[in-house]
């Protein structure tokens, strides 16, 4: 056998590199079952605002050891969003409800909402859509809110009463106004302080200087028809405080900023990242209100934006319970301890530790005398032998009549006494044969 065969030492070495061949490979099985999983973000703003955001999740979940990275990209515009994530580039993108095919699209959060906003300047008379007649409207991010320019044309028939849209950029859109360019904006922003500030910033400031906020009266018809939008009330005061602008609620339109996945994103890594977003929601909500927006989709079967049912299963409390997530490890635990448990025998035994010595029992000294008859060259040795296989049958003997247990039975040592003698006799005889003949003189 090989245990014979090999040096203790040696069997020691070859032991304890499999133990750590097999830890390593364990080891490396397990980093790699664990490793977090990273899915690419698609996200755009025209102020960048969006991708710090998003940056700012995924900073808190490296620091909360979360089991989901994003890698962020960052397109510019939440158009450009939708339409890697309607190419496939990306695992995740922050859409807009109203922009880009979200046909594969499954919802994971809202992280906004998004309020429409027609502004007129300070002094402006304009405070219905119908008194824009004949007047140019500025659209910040003209290409993400062309479907609410469309629904503004469609439903108030602006084109027939000479009303333009013009598209402006954050850095033009200030001039614009100032030069009358423009008889007023159309936003599309959350209701938080900051960008309400940067709304404010593009007309002229001042104790008189008022805003006029303009009213889309037929939004909840709007939102019937589309509902990527719902009607809502902006709240008195939201533009300004003392006096209030505006001085009453005023009726608009809303959409939603999502974070969407794929359908084919696994449901598990589904649960894990909505579980880490509602996490960090609480945590950055301290540095930053906006990110007290964060809030879950509608998980009714008739929602606008099917929620990806990983999400849903932590929205509805339906994760899997700890036996149903563990069950096939708890089953198959005592399974791998029981091979484990073989194998360190079987180990133990290879190196030969705690193994009995070699028994050196009447028998056994008996059963070695076979060896030795056959090597033996002379007659004296044969009968020193012969002394010896006397002597060990006359002590065994004397532990019989002493009452010993541990004697062998008498039986025994004549069937070995008998063979230990023919082959005594069969070695006597091949000895002779082997002796010179003497010669005649």
């Amino acid at each position: 056998m090989a245990s014979i065969r090999m040096p203790f030492w040696l069997r020691v070495v070859w032991l304890l590199g499999v133990t750590a061949f097999c830890v390593g490979l364990g080891l490396l099985g397990y980093r790699w079952y664990t490793r977090p999983v990273t899915l690419t973000v698609a996200v755009g703003s025209i102020d960048g605002e969006a991708a710090k955001a998003m940056a700012a999740i995924e900073s808190r979940f490296v620091a909360d050891g979360a089991n989901v990275r994003l890698k962020i990209v960052d397109t510019g515009t939440a158009v450009e969003s939708a339409k890697s994530f309607a190419a496939g580039k990306v695992d995740l993108a922050v859409v807009r409800g109203d922009v880009g095919d979200l046909s594969e699209a499954q919802a994971i959060a809202v992280l906004s909402h998004v309020t429409v906003l027609l502004v007129a300047p300070p002094g402006s008379s304009i405070d219905s859509i119908e008194k824009l007649s004949g007047r140019t409207v500025g659209v910040l991010s003209g290409e993400a809110n062309a479907k609410i320019v469309e629904l503004l044309n469609k439903t108030y028939d602006l084109a027939r009463n000479k009303v333009t849209f013009k598209n402006l950029n954050l850095e033009d859109a200030r001039q614009a106004v100032q030069s009358k360019q423009v008889a007023a904006l159309l936003v599309a922003i959350p209701l938080a302080e900051k960008y309400l500030t940067l709304v404010k910033g593009l007309f002229p400031q001042g104790p008189k200087s008022l805003p006029v906020l303009i009213p889309i009266e037929s939004a909840a018809a709007l939102a019937q028809a589309n509902r990527a939008y719902e009607s809502f009330d902006v709240p008195k005061g939201t533009l300004r405080g003392s006096p209030p602008v505006p001085d009453d609620d005023v009726t608009t339109l809303r959409t939603s900023l999502y974070i969407v996945a794929k359908k084919t994103l696994d449901s598990d890594v589904a649960t894990n990242l909505t579980q880490s977003i509602m996490k960090v929601r609480r945590e950055l909500s301290r540095e930053n209100p906006l990110f007290a927006q964060i809030t879950a989709p509608s998980t009714d079967a008739d929602s606008y934006l099917p929620v990806h049912p990983g999400a849903a299963a932590f929205y509805n409390g339906t994760q899997q319970s700890f036996l149903d997530e563990y069950g096939n490890y708890i089953y198959l635990t005592p399974m791998i301890l029981g091979g484990i448990a073989s194998v360190l025998a079987a180990a133990w035994k290879f190196l030969g530790i705690g193994q009995p010595a070699f028994r050196t029992g009447p028998l056994d000294t008996l059963y070695g005398m076979a060896r030795r008859i056959r090597a033996v060259d002379s007659d004296t040795e044969l009968s020193k032998i012969e002394e010896e296989i006397d002597d060990v049958l006359r002590a065994e003997r004397i532990k019989a009549e002493e009452g010993d247990e541990s004697a062998v039975d008498a039986a025994t040592l004549n069937v070995v006494a008998h063979r230990l003698e023919d082959l005594i006799h069969e070695r006597r005889a091949m000895l002779v044969t082997k002796r010179p003949v003497a010669s005649v003189a």
